[in-house]
């Protein structure tokens, strides 16, 4: 790309995709272009470790300051919600300021619509806020003190459809399970779990099923897949099979929707921004991207938010540097499942399906490259990437790259050969 003056590349959103996006386009340019963030939050928030939150973490702990590492790095940081953007201007406003931009990255994430489901938001506790965690936390208290005073007590955890990433709710009912144990509460209480999905973390494919479906059995769990909800009211959850389940405490993760949504853009019925598979960028818009949950990858996680901004960023910076793209986007998840006894590692090759019902699978190629494993181990695993993260992060560095990634990658290898199959 030919230019006397450097490229004006915004970034909407200060969360996993903007800030891995930010950091890595600076590493790919250096000073090659002039970068600036903008998020409606001062701080980065290491959303994955809020299910420690209902467990008695102070969730503040995992709140990182933004300006201090975007600083590091001579990225601009603006404060303030986006309320307007004009592609074909190539113009976006906040409350309080006009940015033109060359290049814009949009990564603003998701909400959720508790709404949807009639209900839900009256009768539900929901977890995605830290607030949200923190309600948890104290209804949770309620559940183990009910229990200790010799109340029998009934938790239902419930999966809606449109949910794009259940994975953060089945963690909290088997750390639940556990800290019920721990607590000497857990024989008064009974744990039941919903799902919409005719499997467990049905697009993580059959190995977690497998997991999962042993867990409950161990745990004393009772599962219900393909219950999908239909409505709820007080003390019951009617499903659309006309069944019906009991609770004195319903814990939810609810629909997703866009967050914002961006009207000028193409995209689906949640507002999920339609973009190119490889690239990241955005149909018919080719100066925009969209990484992580903002755009619509059927499913909604940290690391796949990664994946998509590292490739949206070599894609950009091969076209300013004019060089050959040679690093498209190639979804392969990587997660920790977190049991507070133990933990699961998945590592789990996906491809999209095209079909409503599905839209994603395992790849039927994947072979070797798809693994799963649990172990008291992988807690260890867990631990060491709530260090590291939040350490790339706070010194304005990429996740995913360099030595320090390679040389954790290998570490994941070396256990996953030894934990995992």
């Amino acid at each position: 790309m030919q230019s006397h003056q450097k490229p004006k590349v915004v970034v909407l959103g200060g969360g996993f995709g903007g800030l891995e996006f930010a950091f890595s386009l600076r590493r790919s340019l250096e000073d090659h272009v002039d970068l600036t963030v903008v998020s409606d939050q001062d701080h980065f928030l290491f959303k994955p470790n809020t299910i420690y939150v209902p467990f008695g973490l102070d969730f503040r702990k995992l709140q990182l300051p933004l300006a201090p590492a975007l600083r590091s790095k001579r990225i601009g940081f603006i404060q303030g919600r986006v309320r307007e953007t004009d592609p074909v201007q190539k113009v976006i406003y906040t409350e309080n300021h006009k940015l033109n931009y060359d290049f814009l990255a949009i990564a603003t994430g998701a909400g959720m619509r508790a709404a949807e489901v009639p209900g839900l938001q009256e009768y539900a506790h929901t977890i995605w806020t830290p607030e949200n965690m923190i309600g948890l936390g104290e209804a949770f208290f309620h559940l183990s003190n009910d229990a200790r005073h010799g109340r029998e007590r009934v938790v239902l955890f419930l999966v809606p459809p449109n949910n794009k990433c259940a994975g953060p709710l089945y963690e909290i009912v088997l750390m639940l399970d556990t800290w019920l144990r721990r607590n000497g509460t857990r024989d008064r209480v009974s744990i039941t779990w919903s799902t919409y999905e005719e499997s467990y973390v049905q697009a993580f494919g059959p190995r977690l099923d497998e997991v999962v479906s042993c867990e409950f059995d161990r745990r004393g769990i009772a599962g219900y897949r393909g219950y999908a909800v239909k409505n709820v009211e007080e003390k019951r959850v009617i499903y659309r099979n006309g069944r019906e389940l009991a609770f004195d405490l319903l814990v939810s993760f609810p629909p997703y929707v866009a967050s914002p949504p961006f009207p000028g853009l193409p995209a689906d019925e949640r507002g999920f921004i339609h973009v190119d598979a490889a690239t990241r960028q955005v149909a018919g818009h080719p100066e925009v991207y969209a990484v992580g949950d903002a755009g619509d990858f059927p499913v909604k996680q940290a690391f796949l938010a990664f994946l998509q901004a590292d490739a949206a960023a070599e894609h950009l910076a091969s076209r300013i540097l004019e060089k050959k793209f040679t690093v498209p986007f190639d979804p392969v998840s990587m997660c920790v499942m977190e049991q507070l006894d133990q933990a699961t590692f998945a590592q789990v090759p996906l491809r999209l399906t095209g079909r409503p019902e599905k839209p994603v699978e395992v790849r039927p190629e994947a072979n070797g490259s798809y693994r799963v494993g649990t172990s008291p181990l992988w807690r260890l695993g867990k631990k060491l990437l709530g260090v590291y993260l939040p350490w790339r992060f706070k010194a304005g560095n990429p996740f995913h790259a360099g030595l320090p990634w390679r040389g954790m990658e290998i570490g994941l290898k070396v256990m996953s050969s030894l934990l995992a199959r």
